[in-house]
């Protein structure tokens, strides 16, 4: 099987071990999280390495990962909502949660970035409701 190497921030490494790590927590299916842990297993190394070199970073990946557990728990609530078509006052709470949730997850993330000293930095810009 084929992978590439692609350059990404520190902060969107520890993102993705953290999604991946919540995937082997939360995914039944036993083929469907074999294959996340293949995944994880290719990628925890080099975030070993970097949390070595700079221990700080590990209570920043635990925040991260807190934050994309809410982020999961928004998503399921916001499909089983859709799912049902139930469009009320909690579907709206959780629609703005996401964007909560995100800008903690973006912050985290670059607080990652600024502590390892990474070349890439995560830029954000929205549009005002109008």
């Amino acid at each position: 099987m084929q992978t590439i190497s692609v350059p990404v921030s520190v902060g969107e490494l520890a993102d993705k071990i953290s999604i991946l790590h919540i995937k082997h927590e939360r995914i039944d299916d036993a083929a469907k999280r074999a294959h996340v842990e293949v995944e994880l297993e290719g990628l925890r190394p080099i975030w070993r390495d970097l949390v070595d070199a700079n221990p700080e970073l590990d209570g920043h990946y635990d925040r991260l990962k807190a934050v994309n557990e809410l982020m999961w728990d928004v998503q399921d609530g916001l499909r089983a909502r859709e799912a049902s078509k139930t469009f009320d006052v909690d579907f709206i709470e959780l629609a703005r949660a996401v964007a909560v949730r995100n800008g903690e997850r973006v912050a985290i993330k670059n607080e990652i970035n600024r502590l390892a000293g990474s070349a890439f930095i995560e830029e954000k810009q929205y549009q005002a409701g109008g």
